[in-house]
């Protein structure tokens, strides 16, 4: 949730809010970063329409846009596509144009049976 969504809310709730965020992000250690190439990037929001990241991460301009992994300390939770949105304050706004869970086993090119044996033994 974005400061804009949050406007109409009193100011001490908003506050609230935001020192709320700031103890959690802090509890946490800042695990949720999101990875493109070889470089991280610590979310300072995330939510189930997209993430934000500080514009002080960034040497120039934000140039997150594509496929990015969202990861949770070590562990992948999410591959997204991205589209920049606008900066707000000291933070950028990156919604997902799609979004999928890790996929825990390799895909297949064939239909798997649900009562199939879960191997063969061979004649000795």
């Amino acid at each position: 949730m974005s400061e804009s969504d949050l406007y109409h809310l009193p100011k001490d709730v908003r506050d609230g809010l935001a020192l709320a965020r700031e103890r959690d992000r802090k509890a946490t250690g800042g695990r949720l970063r999101v990875q493109m190439g070889d470089t991280w990037y610590p979310i300072i929001t995330f939510d189930e329409a997209g993430f934000e990241v500080l514009l002080s991460a960034f040497d120039g301009a934000p140039n997150l846009r594509g496929l990015v992994d969202i990861h949770e300390g070590p562990r992948m939770i999410r591959t997204v596509l991205i589209v920049a949105g606008e900066p707000s304050g000291e933070t950028m706004r990156y919604d997902f144009k799609r979004a999928t869970a890790p996929r825990t086993q390799a895909p297949v090119d064939y239909e798997r049976k649900v009562d199939a044996p879960a191997g063969y033994l061979g004649r000795t």
